[in-house]
């Protein structure tokens, strides 16, 4: 299932009590998925899924989750146990940029 992300937007798990914001999105249709099942709007109804193993390595609240080209970011608003993946990819924390050191 695929669903509009737009900057603003809130997600939550079908699975977990990941609950994310998004920060970036270009416009368009995305498959994001956490815990191996399709996220859901916040007032959205999970039904009785149950956590993919192969998709349990967490999420940490606070932290910035970007895909490779880092085109698409969202911001973890509250951890769970299950991990986000968009479009198949798993998405990363975002690292923070090195500042230039001063002398």
């Amino acid at each position: 299932m695929s669903i509009p992300l737009k900057a603003g937007a809130r997600v939550k798990s079908a699975v977990c009590d990941t609950q994310a914001m998004v920060i970036k999105a270009p416009a368009g249709d995305y498959d994001l998925q956490c815990g191996g099942h399709p996220m859901l709007a916040p007032d959205g109804n999970a039904d009785g899924a149950s956590l993919d193993a192969n998709f349990a390595g967490g999420t940490l609240m606070g932290k910035r989750y970007v895909n490779a080209d880092e085109s698409i970011e969202l911001l973890c608003t509250k951890g769970g146990e299950g991990s986000m993946v968009l479009n198949g990819e798993p998405l990363v924390v975002k690292q923070a940029k090195q500042l230039p050191s001063s002398d």
